[in-house]
């Protein structure tokens, strides 16, 4: 007999795990399906997020910081460490620890807000309107009706022609946090999100590490004073960075990987690399889900195509987070989770695509909101911008941090805040000041004009809200 649900999610993700909650506390019967697996065979809900994305990653990346800390950065604080090893397999482990806790938290929360849970792969089977039947392949395959379909399926990374991921040479996201030993010589092709934040994890293990990327620039989405002061601090750091490079013929031998590749002057180059990570972009995944079989319409590229409000094509069908048009992030996959929810409910759920933070967890992180300089002068807005640099900062001084800065851009006339981008320690949390400033629509004078803690962080974000005025305090 099949269970009827009120509001059944497709997918236990960032987007879809908070949509199920979040349609449960609006007092819908609802249900959340989700195939992934831990070791054991048991459920892993959290996605790509939680299994082989965001939370692994930032577990190594803090313990590989911490690593570099004790054989470098330790000496001038005069802390002594004599015999520093490194032992991979607990870090590995710790990391896999941090993957679990996320996993039986979202099994948790599931429970005290009386999400029912199916674990397996969901795809439609037949509905319309009135309902929609929902087939879960699990361990025991069953079937499952509802009122309305909230798809949040996801991405998978995108592999290059004629060199797919083995997750043993060629790796995507996943084989790039479960390297077992630090390879000596490590490729990353793309300069992405991914390829530096994995290039940054393994660089710092050991690793001597080369990436390449097609694009001429550096990181093009980012500002780009920004951008040029982020790519100089990583090349210091170690990070071969090559751009403008053409990839040709990839080929995986017994131990090792040879990629062959044009250099931005045309020069041909052969390189020989213990593991190959290719982080070129992610694509929607909606294998499996059977779409075209309640003729769920995708769209050119094949994400599910949807309205400014999350809406599919077919009624009370909805889609959210990687599957669908706009920033591949898993906090914008929540958002939209909870507005799809509140739709639902006959609320009016809001997601504000121009104040959706990015952040990248290279050390010094790098993080924006708005927009960036090169884009407000291709749309001809007159702006105003100002900047302060870490080396200034008291706190960052102390920290022993003072790479980077902060930016702001104000609108000429009016004085509103449209854009903040920070290269520097700690960005991440930073970068929330300005999210918040910018949905209130504030102006720079407003931050400029906020007792902000001394000694703090923070201050970089105030002096750096003066100097679009031009009158910084501490530079």
């Amino acid at each position: 007999m099949s269970k009827n649900f009120d509001v059944v999610v497709i997918g236990g993700g960032p987007g879809g795990y908070i949509a199920a909650i979040r349609a449960a506390q609006l007092g819908f019967n609802t249900a959340c399906i989700d195939e992934w697996k831990n070791e054991k065979g048991g459920p892993a809900p959290g996605g790509t997020c939680t299994n082989v994305g965001c939370i692994p990653s930032k577990a190594l990346l803090q313990s590989s910081e911490h690593y570099e800390h004790a054989s470098h950065g330790f000496a001038e604080h005069g802390i002594e460490v004599k015999g520093l090893g490194l032992n991979l397999e607990k870090m590995l482990g710790r990391k896999n620890t941090v993957v679990k806790q996320n996993n039986d938290g979202i099994l948790y929360l599931f429970k005290k807000n009386k999400v029912a849970f199916f674990h397996g792969r969901g795809s439609f089977v037949k509905g319309d309107g009135n309902g929609y039947e929902i087939k879960v392949a699990g361990a025991a395959e069953e079937t499952i009706t509802a009122k309305h379909v909230i798809v949040a399926t996801g991405s998978n990374a995108r592999a290059l022609p004629g060199a797919e991921f083995d997750e043993k040479l060629i790796l995507s996201n996943t084989g790039a946090l479960a390297i077992s030993e630090v390879p000596k010589k490590l490729g990353v092709i793309g300069a992405g999100v991914i390829g530096l934040e994995m290039g940054s994890v393994w660089r710092r293990l050991g690793a001597e590490v080369t990436v390449l990327e097609a694009l001429p620039t550096f990181l093009g989405a980012v500002d780009e004073q920004i951008a040029k002061e982020a790519h100089k601090l990583l090349t210091k750091q170690g990070l071969a960075v090559n751009l403008g490079v053409k990839i040709g013929t990839i080929k995986a031998g017994k131990n090792s990987v040879s990629v062959e590749y044009t250099d931005a002057k045309g020069e041909a180059h052969t390189g020989e690399f213990d593991k190959l990570i290719i982080s070129i972009g992610r694509t929607p995944n909606t294998i499996g889900l059977n779409a075209e079989g309640v003729g769920l319409k995708l769209d050119e590229r094949g994400f599910i195509a949807v309205d400014g409000d999350c809406k599919t094509n077919l009624p009370n069908v909805w889609a959210v987070g990687d599957v669908v048009r706009g920033p591949m992030l898993a906090h914008k996959a929540e958002e939209e989770g909870v507005a799809v929810a509140e739709r639902i409910a006959g609320q009016h759920g809001h997601v504000n695509f121009n104040t959706i933070p990015w952040v990248i967890y290279t050390s010094p992180e790098i993080a924006w909101v708005g927009k960036t300089e090169q884009q407000l002068k291709a749309e001809g807005v007159q702006y105003k911008a100002g900047t302060f640099p870490f080396l200034a900062n008291g706190r960052a001084r102390a920290l022993g941090d003072t790479s980077g800065m902060v930016k702001f851009l104000a609108d000429a006339k009016t004085d509103e805040i449209l854009g903040v981008h920070i290269v520097g320690p700690m960005a991440s949390e930073l970068i929330s000041e300005a999210v918040v400033a910018m949905e209130f629509r504030a102006s720079s004078e407003d931050i400029a004009r906020i007792c902000h803690a001394h000694p703090s962080l923070s201050e970089a974000t105030k002096e750096a809200a003066l100097a679009v005025d031009k009158r910084a305090l501490n530079f």
